[in-house]
This record gives C-alpha cells, sequence and structure tokens, in this order.
C-alpha cells in the first residue's frame, strides 16, 4: 500500500531565511536609529511644551503611533525661516547665564520678576488742629504728646477708596440706602487705590484758644433776640460768615494749605451764657422781623456800594513747618513764637467788631447781618436773602440748622465739642443719625457733671438713703459689734462717692456734709482700736476685742490710704477708663471725618477724566416764555456753581437752550408718559404718620424718551478730551409740586442729569433737625441740580453716606453732613467745597488707576502662564526690553501721580492721566507681540520633531508587518511517497 507523508521542506526554508536575513538587519539598526532619535527630541532641561501635553489629553485609535489626526510633514524652514538672525551665539558668556536664568524661571513673569499688583498706595497729608487742650480749655482738659500718639496711631491710616453700588428704589419707609450688590461692576466696589494718611498733630497755645473763645462771645447772638429770658438761660447762635474768616485766616498764616485740616475745639464756656451752637445765615425770629419791616430792610437792598467788611485786615503768613512730615503720626506744639502776630492781628479787628456791636438791640443786629450778608462775598446767601426779602409774594428763605460740626469751603472743617447739644438726620428711622451723645462730653469725661443738675442734692439723698438701707437690711436683726455697723457705713460712702462725689471740680454740698462724716467715723475707730483688755475678760472675749481692733485699724487705713471723697490723683485722672472712653470716642469722630469728609466714596461707574467740559443747559417750560429774564432761573448763579465743578486742568463751556412743550408734541408726550402719582408713607417729628400724595416723574421712562426725542447734534465730539453734560431743566408752572422718582429734585442718569423746578417753595423733607422738620424749596433746586451734575461726572455722593465693607453695601454717618455745599443736608447752601473739589480731581485719577492695574494685572496674568523655553528665547530676547520699557512706564507713571497727589497739585496729576492709560495699552500691545512671537517658534519646532517620530514609527510599522508575513505566510507542502 502507498503511504503518502507531509513533511516540511528541511532546505528551502532555510534559504529563504537566509535570503531574507540582510533585510531584517537593516529594519533592526532602522529600528534603533529610531529609538535614539526619539529620545533626542526632549529639551535638556526636560520642560514640554502646554500645546504638547494638550494634545496628548485627546486620545485616538492613531495615538499609540503619535499620529495626530491633523498630522502633516512640514519642512523647518517654511515656518522657521524668520527666526534665524534672532538666534543668540551661545558663545557669549552674557547669552548663556541670560538663557539659563531665563529657562530656570519657569515663567515668563517669574523671569522679568513681575507680580499681579495688589493695591497703589496714594499718600494724604492730614492735620489734626487741637485748640483748648492745654490746659486753658473746658474743664482744664491737658492732653500731652505721649498720650496723643498713643492713641491716633490706632486711627486707620490706609483706607481703599470705596464705591457705592447703584441705588435701586432710593428712600424706603424708614429713609435707609441700600444699593443692588449682586450687580456686576465695571470697576471693583473696593479699588486698587488705597489712601495712604500721614497724620500731623498740631497743638496750638493759650492766645490762639482765647481768640476762639473771644470770637465766639462777639459772633454769638441770641436764637430769638425778643427772648427775655436770662442769658445763661437762652439759647445763642454764633456766626458762621465770622468764624469762616478766623479758621481760613488761621491756615493761611500758618500756611497749611496743602493739607486737609481738621479743627478740634475745646474752648471754655462763657459763663455768663447758655447753650451754644453755629448758623449760616440768619434764624427764624430775626428772618421775621426783616419780612414784616420792610422800610428797613428797602435801603438794604437798594443799596449799591458795598460796604468794607470789618474783618477784612491785613494778612500775615508764618509757616508752622516747611513740610508735611511724611509720618504715620507726628506731633508739633506750636509756641508763642508761632502765633503771636496772628492773635495780635485777629484781636484787632475782633475790637473793632465788638465796638460797632456795642449798645445795640437784637433788631439793630438783625439789620447789621443782614446788611453784612447782602455786601459779602458769599454771593448764594446773598442772593437767598435779597429774594426772601422782596416784598412782592412768599419766600422759601428759611434758617438753616444749628451745628456743633462744619465744612468750610477750603480745605478745612472743625468739630466744637463746647457747643451744643444738637441733632440732625432722618426725622423718624434711618441710621447714623446725629444725636446729642454722637460726639464725646469734656464735661461728663473730665468734670464727672451728671447730665441734668436740676435738684441735683435732692436726687443724690435719695439715691444715698436708698444705698443705705439695702446694705444695713442686708446685715439683719442680730445685734452686730459697733465695728461691723461702721464698716458697714464705710462701704456705704464708698459706693457713694465713687458715684457722685469723686473727681469733681465743684463738690456736692451733701458730699461736704457726708465728709463731714467721715471724720467722726474715723474717731470711733480709733476709740475701738485702742480698747484695752480687762483681767477678768475671758480669753474668748479677749479674742473678739483683739479681732475688733484689727478691723478698726484696717477700717483706719482704708480712709487714709484711699481719699473717699477727696480728688483722683493726677495718675489715676490721667490713665482713668473715662479718659480712654473719651479719647477713643473722639478718634472715632476724627476717622469718619477721613472717610466721610476728606476721602468720600463714590457712586459706583467708572468716571473719566477730559479736558473739555461742555454743560448743554435745556431750560423746559410748559409755555415758552416771552423773555429770557422772566425764567425762574438765575442762570448766571448756576453757571458759577457749575464751573466750581470743574477741576483745575479742565475748561468749562456752557450752552442754554429754551424749549417749550407747547411747541413740542412729541416732548410734551414724553413728559407726559413719564409722569406718575404715587402714595408715600411719611411719619413727622412728632411721631403722626400720614400718607403723602406725590406726583412725580419716572426718570427712566423720561431719560428713555428724551434720547429719542431731543437731538444732540451739536455735541462737541473731539473723542476722549472733550464730554457733554446734558442738563433738562423742567419747569413746572402749577401749584402741584412735582419730583423725580417719588423723592428727588434732581438725579444724576449714565447719560444726562434732570432736574424739575416747581412752584411750591415751603416742602417739608424727611429730615429733622433739633427737633424740627427740614423744608425744601422747591422753586430753587440749584442745591440739588450741583449735586446731581457731580454725580454724573465723577460720583461725588452725599456727605452722609459711605461704603460699609464689613455690610458690603452703604451705610450712613450724618455727624459731617453740614456745610454751605450741595452735598450737605443741614443748610440750604450749594457752593461747591474744595473738599469736593479736590474729591472729584481723586475720583479721576482713581478710575484712571484702577483700570490701569487692570490691564497690567491681565498682562501680567498672560506672562505668568507663558512657560520659557530654551527654544523661544531669541524669539523673547528681541522682544524683552520693549516689554521692560512698556512696563516701566507705566509705573513711573504710577509714582509721579502719587507723587502730585501728595501735594495736592492734582492738576499736575490730571494732566498724566492720558499718558498713563496709554502706557498700560502700549504694555499690553507689548505682551501680545510677544506671545505672538513666541507661538510660531512652538509650533515650527514642535512639529518638526513629531514628523521625525512619525515617519520612524512608520518604518517600524512595516517592519513588523514584514517579519509577521515571514514568519507565518502559507508555505507550500511538499507530499512524500514511501
Amino acid at each position: 500500500m502507498m503511504e503518502v507523508s507531509y513533511l516540511r521542506p528541511s532546505g528551502g526554508g532555510g534559504r529563504t531565511m537566509r535570503r531574507f536575513f540582510p533585510l531584517l538587519v537593516v529594519v533592526l539598526l532602522l529600528i534603533s536609529t529610531a529609538l535614539t532619535s526619539s529620545a533626542q527630541t526632549i529639551p535638556r532641561d526636560g520642560r514640554v511644551h502646554p500645546s504638547l501635553v494638550k494634545a496628548e489629553k485627546k486620545k485616538s485609535v492613531l495615538s499609540l503611533f503619535k499620529l495626530g489626526m491633523g498630522s502633516k510633514f512640514w519642512n523647518e524652514k517654511v515656518m522657521g525661516r524668520g527666526y534665524e538672525d534672532l538666534t543668540l551665539s551661545e558663545s557669549s558668556p552674557a547669552g548663556k547665564a541670560a538663557m539659563m536664568n531665563y529657562t530656570k524661571a519657569g515663567t515668563i513673569s517669574h523671569y522679568l520678576k513681575l507680580s499681579v499688583v495688589d493695591a497703589i498706595h496714594l499718600p494724604l497729608p492730614i492735620n489734626f488742629i487741637f485748640i483748648g487742650f492745654g490746659g486753658e480749655g473746658n474743664q482744664g482738659v491737658i492732653l500731652g504728646e505721649d498720650e496723643m500718639e498713643r492713641w491716633f496711631t490706632n486711627i486707620d491710616h490706609i483706607l481703599e477708596h470705596t464705591r457705592i453700588p447703584q441705588l435701586g428704589e432710593a428712600l424706603t419707609p424708614f429713609y435707609r440706602l441700600k444699593g443692588t450688590v449682586n450687580k456686576e461692576h465695571h470697576l471693583p466696589l473696593i479699588s486698587y487705590a488705597h489712601y495712604n494718611y500721614s497724620v500731623h498733630g498740631i497743638e496750638l497755645d493759650a492766645k490762639v484758644t482765647a481768640v476762639f473763645e473771644r470770637a465766639i462771645k462777639i459772633f454769638g447772638r441770641r436764637d430769638n433776640y425778643s427772648d427775655t429770658s436770662p442769658d445763661k438761660e437762652a439759647l445763642w447762635q454764633v456766626d458762621m460768615g465770622g468764624m469762616t474768616y478766623l479758621f481760613s485766616n488761621l491756615v493761611e498764616y500758618l500756611q497749611l494749605e496743602n493739607a486737609y485740616n481738621i479743627f478740634i475745639l475745646n474752648p471754655k464756656r462763657d459763663a455768663e451764657r447758655g447753650t451754644y451752637a453755629y448758623r449760616h445765615g440768619l434764624s427764624a425770629a430775626e428772618m421775621d422781623f426783616l419780612k414784616a419791616n420792610v422800610a428797613k430792610t428797602k435801603p438794604l437792598l437798594s443799596a449799591k456800594v458795598k460796604s468794607q467788611d470789618i474783618l477784612d485786615v491785613e494778612k500775615f503768613k508764618h509757616p508752622l513747618y516747611d513740610r508735611h512730615p511724611l509720618l504715620r503720626f507726628s506731633w508739633t506744639s506750636a509756641d508763642n513764637d508761632h502765633t503771636a502776630t496772628w492773635a495780635d492781628t485777629v484781636n484787632t479787628a475782633l475790637d473793632t467788631m465788638e465796638h460797632a456791636l456795642q449798645g445795640k438791640s437784637g433788631e439793630d443786629i438783625a439789620l447789621a447781618k443782614a446788611e453784612q450778608i447782602l455786601n459779602g462775598k458769599d454771593m448764594q446767601l446773598a442772593a437767598s436773602l435779597r429774594r426772601g426779602l422782596k416784598p412782592d409774594g412768599e419766600s422759601g428763605l428759611r434758617p438753616e440748622c444749628l451745628v456743633d460740626t462744619w465744612v468750610g469751603q477750603d480745605r478745612w472743617a472743625f468739630v466744637d465739642l463746647s457747643a451744643g447739644p444738637v441733632t440732625w438726620g432722618p426725622a423718624v428711622g434711618g441710621d447714623g443719625v446725629r444725636t446729642e451723645m454722637t460726639l464725646p462730653s469734656v464735661d461728663i469725661s473730665f468734670g464727672h457733671l451728671p447730665l441734668s443738675t436740676t435738684g441735683e442734692d435732692e436726687t443724690v439723698q435719695e439715691e444715698f438713703q436708698e444705698l443705705w438701707r439695702d446694705r444695713f437690711t442686708y446685715m439683719g436683726e442680730d445685734e452686730q459689734h459697733a465695728v461691723d455697723m461702721l464698716l458697714a457705713e464705710i462701704d456705704v460712702y464708698e459706693v457713694f462717692a465713687d458715684r457722685h462725689c469723686r473727681g469733681r471740680k465743684v463738690a456736692l454740698t451733701f458730699c461736704e456734709e457726708l465728709l463731714e462724716r467721715i471724720s467722726d467715723v474715723k474717731d470711733e475707730l480709733g476709740t475701738i482700736s485702742t480698747q484695752a483688755e480687762l483681767d477678768e475678760q475671758t480669753d474668748a472675749e479677749k479674742e473678739e476685742i483683739m479681732g475688733h481692733k484689727i478691723k478698726a485699724a484696717d477700717a483706719l487705713r482704708r480712709i487714709d490710704e484711699w481719699n473717699i471723697f477727696g480728688f483722683v490723683n493726677q495718675h489715676t485722672q490721667n490713665f482713668s477708663t473715662a479718659r480712654d472712653s473719651f479719647l477713643a470716642s473722639l478718634g472715632s469722630v476724627l476717622a469718619s471725618s477721613m472717610r466721610h469728609v476728606v476721602t468720600p466714596s463714590t457712586a459706583d461707574g467708572a468716571y473719566h477724566f477730559y479736558e473739555n467740559v461742555y454743560f448743554q443747559i435745556y431750560f423746559i417750560s410748559e409755555a415758552k416764555y416771552k423773555h429770557d429774564s422772566l425764567i425762574p432761573v438765575d442762570i448766571i448763579a448756576v453757571k458759577a456753581a457749575l464751573s466750581r465743578l470743574v477741576v483745575p486742568a479742565q475748561t468749562a463751556v456752557f450752552g442754554v437752550q429754551k424749549l417749550a412743550l407747547s411747541e413740542d408734541p412729541a416732548l410734551a408726550m414724553a413728559f407726559a408718559a413719564a409722569k406718575r402719582a404715587a402714595v408715600v408713607p411719611m411719619l413727622s417729628v412728632n411721631g403722626t404718620y400720614r400718607a403723602s400724595q406725590r406726583v412725580y416723574l419716572d426718570s427712566a421712562i423720561l431719560q428713555h424718551h428724551i434720547k429719542q426725542l431731543v437731538s444732540l447734534a451739536d455735541k462737541k465730539p473731539t473723542g476722549r478730551n472733550s464730554i457733554e453734560v446734558p442738563i433738562f431743566w423742567f419747569l413746572r408752572s402749577g401749584k402741584e409740586p412735582l419730583l423725580i422718582d417719588k423723592h428727588y429734585q434732581a438725579k444724576a442718569l449714565p447719560d444726562m442729569v434732570i432736574v424739575v423746578q416747581s412752584t411750591k417753595n415751603s416742602w417739608e423733607s424727611h429730615l429733622q433737625c433739633n427737633g424740627e422738620s427740614v423744608y425744601w424749596d422747591l422753586t430753587q433746586p440749584s442745591k440739588a441740580a450741583i449735586a446731581a451734575v457731580a454725580e454724573h461726572m465723577a460720583g461725588i455722593i452725599p456727605s452722609e453716606v459711605t461704603y460699609s465693607q464689613a455690610h458690603e453695601n452703604a451705610m450712613h454717618d450724618w455727624t459731617w453732613s453740614v456745610g454751605a455745599h450741595p452735598f450737605s443736608s443741614t443748610s440750604a447752601g450749594w457752593n461747591v467745597a474744595g473738599f469736593h473739589n479736590d474729591a472729584m480731581a481723586r475720583s479721576y485719577i482713581v478710575t484712571a488707576f484702577d483700570e490701569s492695574v487692570r490691564v497690567v494685572n491681565s498682562a501680567v496674568e498672560i506672562l505668568a502662564n507663558e512657560r520659557t523655553q530654551k527654544l523661544t528665547f531669541p524669539a523673547f530676547r528681541a522682544h524683552e526690553q520693549k516689554l521692560r520699557y512698556s512696563y516701566n512706564a507705566v509705573v513711573n507713571l504710577w509714582k509721579r501721580i502719587a507723587g502730585f497727589t501728595e501735594d495736592l497739585h492734582y492738576a499736575e496729576s490730571l494732566k498724566l492721566l492720558n499718558h498713563l492709560e496709554m502706557s498700560s495699552l502700549s504694555f499690553m500691545s507689548a505682551v501680545n507681540e510677544t506671545i505672538n512671537a513666541l507661538h510660531p517658534v512652538y509650533c515650527t519646532r514642535q512639529r518638526k520633531l513629531e514628523t521625525r517620530v512619525d515617519v520612524l514609527t512608520g518604518l517600524a510599522f512595516l517592519t513588523v508587518i514584514v517579519v509577521l508575513w515571514l514568519l507565518f505566510r502559507p508555505r507550500r507542502i511538499k507530499p512524500k511517497i514511501n
């Protein structure tokens, strides 16, 4: 039988393997070369470009061989041709060191030593000037340098500039302003700009105190001249016109104009007069007298030749220091050499004033004061009085509030601790209201006087009797030894003396009686302490007597060491709790002056500086006026007040247009569409509730229609160098009062200001002062209009409002809502003060700083995210100088602007703001150019390296296929025949 078996070829396979062996060796060599090449693609510093890391995160079926779905084969010369000339010679030692520092830095920002800016400090000088604290003032208070430094260095010297969130419904039934905190803000509510105060305490000598005490007496007159009560029981008003001269003259004499000055007064009260406070203008009784005596006031109104002011005397200068000490706190005591000339000059003027008032009645003084106002430099107050004294028609002239703090027209303010007590703020509700206890009391802290002295002896005797009953009732009905009774009596004396007798300048009569009783107690205790022991007494009795003798001796020592009804020694007085409490309260008041007067918060928004400001005023009446003189607005006074809103480096241009609703149906329809009515709950000063119906214009609706109807084609368009401020002034002719958004006479909107003027000359507001309602004259909305324009231009808001970081919202403090300026609630004056003009300039500076810091920080963050590698160093080196130069330009501008601000030279600072904006954008542009130059290098270099890896991996792929095919290919089987 034939047997067939299948055998594998013995010789053919060997020949095949020998035939492919050279090819296999070549493939292995290629694989080895590919592995070596791929190892050399890793940079020496071990860094990997972020784009490669990001690419590895995206997995695909081709990622096993590093073949991206978009991979292409690139020629190095195509993408890298432009970088050959940027190659740095590595033979240069400097080049090698720079490259090493660059690669080790990690990021470009770290290499350039740039970091994000947290804050920019603006230095501001402030003087706290103390008058009457050298022992010559009220209660003989002495405040030394060591004590003042110990307390006033605790005042927060670095205050962030803050912004108030945009207000929604401005006034709730309880008159509390609240902001919308959830809204996104163009600039942060807490600014990058921080105010760094250098506080300088100045103590003026006794001569200055005497001048102020005399001025308060001469400028003081009865609030009600017809009051026949004794002088000690009457209320006195001190004329702020005369006091303004005194403060301004002193600041100019000491040459303190280049700093903010807060005066703290502690004058000794006139023993023959009662309570006093300060008033701007005339009292209600004086106004009534002037209105009722037209024959006497007519010559004053018709006088055309102004008389010379008695206080207008020759001025001298004696600088207190060459330059404000730039320290956290410093102290200077001005002696007689500094102030003698000023005191003599002012006393001469006061002599003339006193002689002129001597022998005059209250009516004569009222006439003299009216003449002084009409001929004075305060044009706004003079115009208001002239308008109020006209015989035709009713006038809205009303007395202003009596206050004990004041903000002057220049860079000074004061607080008088001896004046008052006075109150003001919202009639009902609200927070931060000015109360009788808002300011620290020198009498309570240093005189140990109770709040009321009426029937004081009778009151304290009743309290003594109650203490006596409580103490001896506690002892019980058991028989007590005499020494125990005496000790209980001493306990009562100690408690009572601590409350009512210790430390008094003038002792109470009852305390003097108790002092006599203490002498009797000492005699009785002396008898007990010397009691002899008898022989017939038992040991227990002798021991009891000895215990009584010890108690008596201790009690005598207790009385001798502590003078119960005497004065406290000087050391105890200087560091008493009451004294520390006084200084803490005073420090709080001064700190609030920094937040509300010197560097107040601003409204939320970005307020830019423009060199030219065009005030375009549109007077919109219901019917056309036949002549411009019939328009019930003092246009000249309004222009003068608006000019005060222009900072030194700006130029103001005015344009006035008259529009009539009767001639413009579309505008009349817009006015009618915005007109609304509402019922507002009102709470009067006496707590009476009533519903008040109000007609008002909805500012949002009116704004929408005005933007569509009123053409602003005559706007002066010159980019960032100029801005137009449109003011739409609506003149209401009906008897019905008209407001804006229920509560306002004027409203600042982002692109315009709206003002309404009604014919109601006496309208009860939600405010009060000293228990009397504050009335607004709706026929004169100029005060509200100026305040609204200031808010529109620079974000200046009322003085009582500030930002609370604790509440992250608006809060109130009415203490400094004083002064004859548009942002005060206690005066009808609307002359923009120096504090507010400076605040507007700082608002522009802070806006420029915040925007500059935001741009710089964004650029630095870009550089912080950019890794440093050897292959990008040549391209970076070409842009390094520009980066450093542009960054240094921004920093130098920050420093220059802060330096000008330190000396209050805001005009020079404002001129640099446009340069700061351009420099910040130039730095960002340089950063973008650098990054754009680095990224093509990444792409070119990395793509070339990936191309090599992809080709070699492909060869390896083919090699594997060939080997597998050789090993597993099908072979032909040869049959074997046995």
